[in-house]
């Protein structure tokens, strides 16, 4: 058995901004594709929406499969450099490369195999690419520090590039793919996602050079010479064992549906507000609460528990919320209650990351296997599944309620299914949340727990 090091876990602050570096990077191709996937499909490549949407489902089933694989790979892997960085590092240029792949389509492919290839490229960018680097990514938080503190800070780095990420790509893409021609020409979307590429990249290598996994797995059961003999069905077993994995996987799959609920606000702004260009607004209030409230987010943490500040953000996102469906058609109300349901979301979004950290440790002292690759990608199973859940929600709840699409006006039912997917199901999805959140009450066992591994580890 080796020893551990006594060390100063306090990161660097050069370090706390580069962290959020990965997540910048994420976004580039995420928020990209999320946002113009379908019309770059559609439109530009010319395939029917019938088949994008079929592309799209399928593609969830193989996000779901390779997410909690490339979790039980990463707690597989060991090495000097630890067991997160080696996969950044490895992924730098495919990252790259599988971004443009996403926005290309080769003009000399008849039309039947232009169907394959996009969902070829898909998979293969999203399913694949993209998961073998920020199941990783995500997995630096637990890895990176044992401080919870510190662990904090790291989650708000992450969520502030982030959602400034995503706010930043949906007002540039189009105006890049102009800048490069016209909009219709795929070749003007290959040559934006080649920008989107070399930045990822970039941004890719500093996080590596500047990212260092302090959390030294020297226990028995996590030891370099063990890591290879715990095997990926044990690793699920504990995994299950941990009550608080679940409670957050659950959390965190509930509030990624709300996000997929999002495709409602084209249809909100048109039919409820009268307006389809407030569509714009309406997007931008869904990020930009979320990227000041991240600020503001780490001084609640150091004066509450985690626990605490997840309630209180939920507490606000129900207050917001219960505004949208109580004004719906007033369009300052609705500005209002965007912006509070949007400051109500940031601390979910920085806490929760922050906790699986806490949830790995916690992982570990129960059953003696830290499995930090497969706990991390829930996040990242959570975000693509729970939004494909929500989008298939909209469309269901939409059929149901009558919608006719291109139609002037809608039904009654039809309007009331719009109103019920932008307000009435996330009031329902927040107060689940709530509850899940309350038997979380790791943060106050957390103190002792450490003093329990750091004893294990040193002796």
């Amino acid at each position: 058995m080796t020893t551990i090091e006594r060390m100063d876990t306090r990161i660097p602050v050069s370090e706390r901004v580069t962290f959020g570096f990965g997540n910048l990077a994420a976004n580039l191709m995420i928020t990209t594709a999320n946002g113009f996937i379908t019309y770059f499909y559609t439109d530009v490549v010319g395939l029917t929406m019938s088949i994008v949407g079929t592309i799209l489902l399928f593609a969830r089933v193989f996000d779901g499969i390779s997410d909690l694989a490339m979790g039980a790979l990463v707690d597989r892997t060991s090495n000097a450099n630890g067991k997160a960085r080696p996969w950044i590092k490895r992924m730098i240029l495919p990252y790259g490369l599988a971004l443009v792949l996403l926005f290309t389509s080769p003009s000399f492919l008849p039309e039947g195999m232009k169907a394959i290839y996009a969902f070829a490229t898909y998979v293969i960018s999203l399913a694949g690419v993209y998961t073998m680097t920020m199941v990783p990514y995500n997995t630096l938080i637990g890895t990176t520090t044992p401080d919870s503190k510190e662990r904090g800070y790291l989650s708000t780095s992450r969520t502030i590039f982030g959602f400034g990420g995503a706010f930043l790509v949906n007002g540039a893409v189009l105006k890049i793919v102009e800048g490069f021609g016209e909009v219709t020409k795929a070749s003007s979307w290959t040559k934006m996602a080649a920008v989107f590429a070399l930045v990822s990249m970039v941004l890719l290598f500093v996080l590596y050079k500047n990212s260092k996994e302090r959390v030294l797995e020297t226990s028995e059961a996590i030891s370099a010479d063990n890591a290879q003999k715990v095997s990926t069905l044990e690793n699920i077993k504990a995994l299950f064992q941990n009550k608080y994995w679940v409670i957050l996987i659950l959390t965190m799959l509930i509030n990624f549906i709300s996000s997929g609920l999002g495709g409602i606000n084209i249809y909100y702004a048109q039919y409820i507000l009268g307006d389809v260009s407030k569509v714009a607004l309406i997007g931008m209030l869904s990020f930009a609460p979320i990227l000041l409230g991240s600020f503001l987010v780490p001084f609640s943490m150091a004066r509450l528990s985690k626990r605490s500040v997840m309630l209180l953000g939920n507490l606000i996102t129900l207050l917001g919320t219960t505004l949208l469906a109580l004004f719906p058609t007033n369009f300052s109300m609705v500005i209002v209650g965007l912006v509070i349901r949007g400051l109500g979301a940031a601390p979910g979004a920085v806490a929760g990351f922050a906790m699986l950290g806490d949830v790995a440790d916690y992982g570990e002292w129960k059953t003696g296997i830290r499995s930090d690759g497969l706990i991390f990608s829930a996040a990242t199973f959570g975000e693509k599944v729970g939004s494909g859940l929500g989008g298939l929600m909209l469309g269901l709840v939409m059929a149901a309620g009558g919608y006719v699409a291109g139609a002037t006006t809608q039904s009654a039912t039809a309007i009331l299914a719009i109103k019920a997917i932008f307000a009435y199901i996330p009031i329902a999805l927040v107060i689940l949340a709530t509850i899940l959140i309350f038997f979380y009450d790791l943060d106050k066992k957390l103190p002792q727990i450490t003093k329990d591994i750091q004893a294990r580890r040193v002796g």
